[in-house]
């Protein structure tokens, strides 16, 4: 979230009761003078530029909040870099990407002299933070000099996801640390994720008026065109019919997104009562944005001192006794600098490395580029079967079918694929033997904490429902998303705990709730407006589906992306294909003729010859 340097208003903790906690036994940041005198400077810092977050840090256990302060402060360095108006862009990009390499320089060393590096990088060694994952928001942070523009609301979530929730991501990693888990019930993903949409739509209308003169308006042209004239009005500080109707609706879809209750239900109530006044706080900020009216322009509108008392009490003294009857983890000695990973965009190319060759030196096909598909979707049937063949248990055949998957993603980074959907696990197969079942998942498991596709240039993506699996390997799912999402040169989508028409009935129901919520037209829902409700909405149809074990059937998988995919089905069982299987299927899939329902071109009619 964009920092705001010059706070307009007091300290939220300043007309708080202070909270009772149990004495430490040393001091949350250790004994060293230096390193007190760097969290010190953290929390100023925070409290300076966003005394609401510094309050709802405040409510977290003592033990926890010197990381807190460490975080922001870093979040809020980087945000005045990147903002320093006087200075060109060109220079304010140089500086962010310096502070981020000083930070790899500093995590390796495991000390810095930037005081808040310093802390930094003592919160990462101490409580086992993995920082390579705020990589892709130090890059968004540093790429936002330049300005942005966005086309629709997915573009703007795509700019939120990748610049504030992996900072976000390492406040609910220290609560676990800790062994108080701000964990999210499995189907409330989506949820939290609004949520911060609702935190960062609320920050940019608070931010109008710096940044406007500067003309950043980071909002998308979808909405914008929604209101006609209130685009121009906004970057030349007007306040109109047209911003006011804006700023309504906004204001109103942003109250919409933090009100998530069902996101914290189940969670530990410390954990809880810190995300439940974060969204009060944030209502409490959008009625000081709906009220601000004109002013909204000149200058960042901020709740009374009232309200963020009503909020912060009450809140101060649930947390209070929620941590005092919790046994927190206290950290112990700090890791070696050496396993800590740092964000380093450079570092993170360089050390992808290309695909193993296939023992036999086979090299794939030189296809024309138009002839590839962009998308091959893989049924791996046929694991059971090979096992049975062989005498061996079935769940033999899961472990053995790995192999053929590592397979599939070498040979598609070697043929320029540039979409590949595995089934790994469908809905259907939980009524298989339990072995089985426990088979599978801890293969899936074991791959992602240690398998060989880690340093390939692979985005890992998971279509599902996260219900029944083990909260283990979910976590690992969506760590794995996190940590390739600036990956490009193949998009990996595992289909695991998968149905087709699961996915479409749970796509038409968050229609029937945008359509509840005003937010789409019941009338006007076309083909365009279901596929963005996807959970993949960026996912392209398949081109190629391709099934292995001598099965004639597509059994509920990709049912909507698939519509015109050619069907390629061959005998032999899923362990053992390999990379020169999929080549085949896809140089078969280059002689097909394609025509979506349009009729074939018409050739001349051959006339023979009149005989003389």
């Amino acid at each position: 979230m964009r920092a705001t340097t010059k706070p307009t208003a007091p300290d939220p903790d300043a007309a708080l009761p202070a909270q009772r906690e149990r004495p430490a036994r040393r001091p949350p940041t250790g004994e060293d003078p230096s390193l007190r005198a760097a969290y010190r400077l953290c929390q100023h810092t925070t409290r300076v530029h966003d005394p609401g977050i510094h309050a709802l840090i405040q409510l977290m256990p003592a033990v926890l909040r010197p990381a807190g302060w460490a975080l922001w402060a870093a979040v809020s360095v980087l945000d005045d870099l990147a903002d320093q108006r006087d200075v060109e862009p060109a220079e304010r990009e140089a500086r962010v990407e310096a502070w981020t390499q000083a930070l790899q320089r500093d995590l390796a060393a495991g000390t810095s002299t930037d005081l808040i590096r310093h802390a930094l990088v003592d919160s990462a060694l101490r409580w086992h933070l993995d920082l390579s994952s705020l990589q892709g928001a130090m890059t968004s942070t540093r790429d936002d000099v330049r300005g942005r523009r966005f086309a629709d609301w997915d573009e703007w979530r795509a700019w939120c996801n990748e610049g504030v929730l992996p900072w976000v991501d390492q406040l609910r990693h220290l609560f676990e640390q800790a062994g108080a888990p701000m964990t999210l019930r499995l189907d409330r993903h989506k949820d939290y994720e609004q949520f911060v949409d609702g935190a960062q739509l609320t920050d940019t209308l608070t931010d109008l008026s710096a940044d406007l003169p500067q003309g950043d308006l980071l909002l998308p042209h979808e909405v914008l065109d929604a209101f006609p004239g209130a685009e121009d009005d906004l970057l030349q500080g007007r306040w109109s019919p047209a911003t006011a109707a804006l700023i309504r609706q906004l204001t109103a879809l942003a109250r919409q997104w933090v009100t998530r209750p069902a996101m914290t239900r189940g969670m530990h109530p410390g954990s809880a009562t810190v995300l439940n006044t974060a969204a009060s706080l944030m209502r409490a900020q959008l009625d000081a944005v709906d009220a601000a009216g004109p002013a909204l322009l000149k200058r960042a509108p901020r709740p009374s001192a009232v309200a963020r008392t009503r909020i912060f009490v009450p809140a101060r003294l649930r947390s209070g006794l929620a941590w005092s009857l919790t046994p927190l983890t206290v950290p112990g000695p700090r890791r070696h600098a050496a396993t800590v990973s740092a964000p380093n965009p450079a570092a993170d190319d360089t050390a992808l490395r290309p695909p193993p060759p296939h023992p036999s030196g086979a090299r794939p096909p030189q296809l024309p580029a138009d002839q590839l598909p962009s998308h091959v979707a893989v049924i791996m049937d046929g694991n059971g079967r090979w096992a049975n063949q062989r005498g061996l248990p079935r769940p033999e055949g899961h472990r053995a079918g790995t192999a053929a998957a590592h397979e599939m993603v070498y040979g598609a980074l070697e043929i320029g694929l540039r979409h590949l959907t595995l089934y790994a696990f469908s809905t259907e197969n939980w009524k298989r033997d339990t072995d089985e079942i426990t088979t599978i998942l801890e293969a899936i498991q074991h791959d992602l904490d240690e398998g060989p596709l880690r340093d390939l240039d692979v985005r890992q993506r998971w279509l599902g429902h996260p219900d029944k699996l083990p909260d283990e390997l979910v976590q690992a799912l969506r760590r794995e998303e996190r940590r390739t999402r600036n990956r490009t040169a193949l998009t990996l989508t595992v289909c695991i705990n998968y149905g087709g028409r699961d996915e479409i009935t749970r796509t038409a129901a968050a229609l029937a709730q945008a359509a509840h919520a005003g937010t789409i037209d019941p009338r006007l829902i076309g083909q365009d407006d279901f596929a963005r409700h996807l959970p993949h909405p960026d996912m392209p149809d398949v081109d190629l589906l391709w099934r292995t074990g001598g099965e004639h059937r597509i059994s509920n998988f990709l049912p909507w992306h698939a519509t015109y995919a050619e069907l390629h089905f061959t005998p032999g069982y899923w362990p053992d294909v390999d990379r020169r299987d999929l080549w085949q299927a896809i140089t078969e899939y280059s002689r097909r003729q394609r025509r979506h329902g349009a009729a074939p071109p018409q050739q001349a009619p051959t006339v023979a010859p009149r005989s003389m």
